[in-house]
């Protein structure tokens, strides 16, 4: 029987990972020093995490870009991420970075709810197209949103340009043969209903799924079933695998304006 702890544990297959966390949280708290204006804490819910971050453009924004952070629903918030907004503001797009009430406290099918309110509490605040894109659990939230189940208004849903999943996780399922899965507490009927590969896009979904090379085996699984379904239920769907990235160094190229990634996801 396949080792699903392993299969998941992308800090135990990179060196160093350990360290990562402080260097993201240094590397954020370094940008929103400087001289970009960022509209921080706004709430969008009545717990304490139901907050987000708007960071703007020096011009008047094309529209919002919605940014989901991962950690399997269960670690990390808003406050390490902040520096990825730089490549899409640099396009002239607003971006928002929301936080959500972490796992065991609320159910992960919560926290869809949750970010469903987040993305409509930010298109009133930013006129104009929203894109998507989340990491890992933050791509499973991101997929959620453009599923035919999605808790947002059609006024909103229809706003959304495009969705890019980073190293996102569309298949929930294995996660219930995991350690994690006494935090997540999942279901088999939750992991089912939540999971986007098992869904059907909402029409005229446009979805990239993208995925380092150099992932855990269970990663590439997971960006390319969602590619192959939805492809088959005529959503408009890329997969792109790119060589040499892990599961943390593929976020890197979101600080940068003239990256694949970010010309994918602003352009």
């Amino acid at each position: 029987m396949r080792d699903w702890d392993d299969a998941f544990n992308n800090m135990g297959h990179v060196k160093g990972s350990d360290a990562l966390p402080g260097f993201w949280a240094a590397r954020a708290a370094d940008y929103r020093r400087g001289p970009v204006r960022i509209d921080s804490d706004i709430s969008y819910g009545d717990s304490a995490r139901e907050v987000f971050d708007l960071i703007w453009p020096d011009t008047p924004p094309r529209g919002v870009l919605v940014f989901v952070h991962g950690g399997f629903w269960m670690r990390l918030d808003k406050s390490y991420w902040t520096d990825l907004a730089e490549g899409a503001r640099a396009h002239g797009w607003a971006v928002c970075i929301p936080s959500y009430t972490l796992t065991p406290v609320a159910r992960i099918s919560e926290i869809t709810k949750q970010i469903a309110t987040a993305i409509e509490a930010v298109g009133h605040r930013v006129d104009g197209p929203i894109r998507l894109a989340g990491h890992s659990a933050g791509g499973h939230l991101a997929t959620r949103m453009i599923c035919c189940d999605s808790l947002l208004p059609p006024k909103t849903s229809a706003r959304i340009e495009k969705t890019l999943s980073i190293s996102g996780l569309h298949d929930l399922r294995p996660l219930l043969r995991t350690a994690m899965n006494a935090t997540l507490k999942l279901t088999e009927a939750e992991a089912a209903a939540e999971s986007a590969a098992l869904r059907r896009p909402i029409a005229g979904a446009k979805v990239t799924a993208w995925v380092g090379g150099a992932e855990r085996p269970e990663f590439l699984r997971q960006s390319q079933l969602l590619a192959m379904i939805w492809d088959g239920l005529d959503a408009d769907t890329n997969l792109l695998v790119e060589k040499g990235h892990n599961h943390f160094t593929i976020l890197d190229s979101m600080t940068s304006p003239n990256s694949a990634l970010c010309s994918e996801l602003a352009d």
